[in-house]
């Protein structure tokens, strides 16, 4: 099969288009999944640049999140069968420690990602443990479906889980264009919550507009945190999505009103961000940060785009073996959305 690796760390002419072994049935309990299109996340640049603190083997197969056929089945699989359309949960822990047994894998100190220490979605095929896969929502093509798990599950532990959105709230989503900013835009509006987005580009905020969002700060014209509270009579909102981090980050805590909560689930921005602890305490802030979430997690996120008819925005599709210009996209900042890989 075709597939992109890396043999070594450093820029995007690391990844490699080449000819591997196909994955075989390593246990009863896996699924062989054939695949049609897999998508990007900021994890993949910072493991093809050394930036994840792990031990690194190569060759890797970069990529977690995918979407296609299940083609075949260990013979203890009992929730897939052949020629299921699937999307699958991206990690598998130990088993055995405290986090696995309750059910909070992303949180096991032996954890496994597809991609990150084991191969993964940038490929023709892929295998995963069965209990991964999950039916792919009616009316969603395989691009779509490969754009859900990562983002999703994780805006999903970040607005419904820990900030406990409720319909009305006002939300502030830094950053709008990223996958994730985009997924929390949908979940929001959706829930019925006034969005604030903020970005450098008037096309982003014009196209996260569209997309429901009521109002679009420039960040690069203009202070957001004075910006959010001009817009909210001075009371500030009840949560704040902060993926960006950097020197934004105390502003994002000055937007919240009292009780208000910030949750996180990375930093794209990698210079070290400041804080305000007694604004913290002294208007009993809450501050959220994440992974993933857990598969029950996903099955909502799932069901939410079911019921709500929603589709990930997807900016651009590429052949697998453009991985490398594919991710350099990524890396100009100038996406909206998802970007995808699609397999012949």
């Amino acid at each position: 099969m075709k597939a992109v690796r890396i043999h070594e760390h450093g820029g995007s002419d690391k990844l490699h288009y080449e000819e591997v072994p196909e994955p075989e049935l390593t246990s009863p309990t896996d699924a062989i999944i054939k695949l049609r299109a897999a998508s990007l996340n900021r994890n993949d640049i910072f493991i093809r640049q050394g930036l994840i603190h792990h031990e690194a083997r190569f060759p890797r197969i970069l990529g977690a999140d995918g979407a296609g056929i299940v083609v075949e089945v260990g013979k203890q699989v009992k929730n897939v069968t052949l020629g299921d359309p699937v999307c699958f949960y991206p990690l598998n822990g130990c088993g055995g420690c405290g986090s696995c047994i309750t059910d909070r894998e992303f949180m096991c100190p032996e954890v496994r990602v597809l991609g990150e220490n084991e191969d993964g979605t940038y490929a023709e095929v892929v295998r995963v443990p069965a209990r991964n896969c999950f039916s792919i929502p009616e009316g969603l093509s395989f691009e779509e479906a490969a754009a859900l798990p990562s983002v999703y599950v994780s805006v999903w532990r970040m607005l419904i889980t820990n900030a406990d959105l409720k319909p009305g709230e006002r939300v502030l989503i830094r950053g709008i264009g990223g996958g994730v900013a985009t997924a929390a835009l949908q979940v929001a509006v959706h829930l019925g919550a006034c969005v604030i987005v903020t970005s450098r580009s008037d096309d982003k905020l014009a196209r996260a507009k569209a997309l429901g969002a009521e109002h679009g700060i420039n960040d690069s014209k203009s202070d957001f945190a004075k910006e959010a509270r001009q817009l909210t009579g001075k009371r500030g909102v009840d949560v704040v999505v902060d993926c960006v981090g950097g020197e934004g980050w105390i502003r994002s805590l000055s937007c919240l009103a009292k009780g208000g909560r910030l949750v996180t689930c990375g930093a794209t921005d990698t210079n070290n961000a400041q804080t305000d602890i007694q604004r913290i305490f002294w208007n009993d802030l809450n501050i959220f940060g994440s992974t993933l979430g857990n598969r029950q997690e996903f099955l909502q996120a799932l069901n939410f785009v079911r019921t709500s008819r929603a589709k990930p925005v997807i900016d651009r599709i590429f052949p697998l073996r453009d991985a490398a210009a594919a991710q350099q996209r990524m890396e100009s900042g100038n996406h909206f959305g998802k970007i995808v890989l699609q397999m012949n």
